[in-house]
This record gives C-alpha cells, structure tokens and sequence, in this order.
C-alpha cells in the first residue's frame, strides 16, 4: 500500500509512469463494471478509456492518496451512467456485439437473462458486489447513495435472481 500512495503522489505530480502503475492496478476492476453494466464490449472499452483519460488529466486535484480507487470508480460510475442516456436517447436500433469476456462471466443463459433483465444501476451495484469485491461502504461513495440502501437493493436484487433461478445463485 505504500507504493500504491507513493504512486499517487508521484502522479499527482506529473508522473505518467506512476500513473500507469495505478492503472495496471485497477483496470480489469474498471473493465469488468463498464461491460457488465453496458452489456457491449465497445462501449466497454470507450467508457474505460474516457475514464482514464479524465483521470489523468485531473489526478493532480485528488488531495487524499487512498482514495484513489473509488475516485476513479465514481469517474467510471459517471461515464457508464451517461452511456446508459445515450441508449435511450438514440433512435437507431441497437445492436449486439460478440462479447466473448460476459459469456466466460455468466456461463448459464438463464442467468445471463436474469442479470440483463435488471436496471442498469442494479447491475452495476450488482457488478461491483459480486464480481469486484466493493463493499457496501465502497459502493455507496462510488454511486451516491448510502451504504444501507446499497445493502438493500443487494438483498432484493440476488432475491430476484433467486427467484427467477429457482435456487440459490448468489
């Protein structure tokens, strides 16, 4: 942990290469949220890449070093959040991409259904729970909303699922 606050300091100060440290740390968490919350490895990778570039080029206003996790989660939470608008927004048709990385997530098409039937910010709470390890705590700084409403939503959203599996998934 005292090389990850160093690296912060450092990129805080300019570094691209402790930068780059910090995002060889986070970024398969950054990757693994944005396609499981949109669903598309293209807009997957365009949000990761807009979050990081934000990053970069506002790391030097991030005053406290161990956040710099959920700093940049909450940039993440931000872009996917305006994807999801730009869904509904458009009226051209939206179409399927191959996506080999949900498919090695969500083996079973039953509860691949189950999760994509789910609003987009359950995913994402959803994502960062189970397939991340975020804490309540974690998750509730990252979306803007108390951890005990995190916990909550959690609890209904694996009973969903449950019930729509038939079993005990989660």
């Amino acid at each position: 942990m005292d090389n990850f606050s160093e690296d912060v300091k450092l990129a805080r100060n300019g570094d691209t290469s402790a930068f780059a440290r910090l995002y060889a740390i986070v970024y398969k968490d950054l990757y693994h949220i944005a396609l499981y919350s949109l669903r598309s490895s293209h807009d997957a990778c365009d949000v990761v890449s807009d979050t990081v570039l934000d990053a970069f080029c506002s790391v030097g206003s991030l005053k406290n070093e161990k956040a710099f996790r959920s700093w940049i989660m909450k940039i993440l939470s931000a872009k996917i959040k305006r994807k999801q608008r730009e869904y509904f927004a458009d009226t051209v048709e939206i179409t399927e991409d191959v996506e080999p990385a949900v498919d090695t997530l969500c083996e079973d098409s039953e509860l691949k259904n189950a999760m994509e039937s789910l609003d987009p910010q359950s995913r994402l709470i959803l994502s960062m729970s189970v397939l991340e390890g975020y804490t309540s705590g974690e998750i509730a700084e990252i979306c803007g909303i108390k951890s005990s409403t995190v916990r909550s939503r959690l609890s209904r959203i694996k009973k969903q699922l449950r019930l729509e599996l038939g079993g005990d998934i989660l």
